[in-house]
């Protein structure tokens, strides 16, 4: 079995500065580390290796430096590691990165992909299920378990809000997994000690031969036209008195708000 293991490398922090000409995150100078729900994604893969034999290939799109992440990723178990890296693809939504991520799975031709329910930098969850329709292959999002693993489908449990659903998926498909999924787990001393000498396949849009208007900023069309800072207040209004005269005055500062 072949597995795919889609990750990102994002920013530490929950306060990015915003490219008020592009609108695209201004990452220098910010700490990246994995991002959290593709953590789970690549323990589900790791941990199928163990028990079936799986040989897992890990694909990221970013920037160079993004190679560090995927070293971390041998340290862990990884058997291959592909970097999908070229200028072109800089700013891209998740229209054009589907775009650029299916090209490049394509090469890759693998039985089951996984990928994090969404990225902390964009909080979409669009990216999987657009790679999935790219690919015209099953998906199933939002997977809490991994309950069987055969030699043609795997059966998952889907979580919803208030309930969860059991799935039978056939091979190939891809799923998303929820952070709560697995907890990944430490790099290994001898494959850490033995990541520095693994290649790193970097992959540009040389050989991807995709079209300039369907990728990066220019393939995008979603395009941010404003960014602001939202002002915050710290003004506070005591109000005294019994509880009759707290609803009166809550209702009050509500009432024109409510439709």
């Amino acid at each position: 079995m072949k597995i795919v293991v889609l990750m990102k490398q994002v920013p530490n922090t929950t306060e990015m500065l915003i490219d008020a000409k592009t609108g695209t995150l201004i990452r220098t100078g910010v700490d990246s580390i994995m991002n959290p729900d593709d953590t789970s994604a690549l323990e589900a893969a790791l941990k199928i290796k163990d028990a079936n034999g799986a040989q897992v290939i890990v694909i990221t799109m970013g920037p160079p430096q993004a190679a560090g992440m995927l070293r971390e990723c041998y340290g862990r178990g990884v058997d291959h590691a592909l970097l999908i890296s070229d200028a072109a693809f800089a700013g891209a939504d998740t229209w054009a990165t589907s775009n650029t991520l299916a090209a490049a799975i394509k090469n890759v031709n693998p039985d089951l992909i996984f990928a994090g329910r969404q990225a902390i930098d964009g909080d979409t969850a669009q990216v999987g299920p657009q790679v999935a329709e790219r690919l015209n292959i099953p998906q199933v999002t939002y997977v809490s378990k991994i309950v069987e693993v055969a030699k043609d489908h795997i059966i998952v449990k889907k979580h919803y809000e208030d309930f969860d659903e059991t799935l039978k998926v056939s091979f190939p498909c891809l799923l998303t997994t929820l952070e709560q999924l697995d907890h990944l787990r430490f790099m290994n001393v001898t494959e850490a000690w033995g990541s520095f000498d693994k290649p790193i396949e970097t992959v540009n849009n040389q050989v991807l031969q995709l079209k300039p208007s369907d990728i990066g900023l220019k393939g995008s069309p979603t395009q941010v036209r404003k960014t602001f800072t939202r002002p915050v207040s710290s003004e506070v209004k005591l109000i005294h008195g019994g509880s009759e005269e707290a609803i009166r005055a809550i209702l009050s500062t509500l009432a024109p708000y409510i439709h």
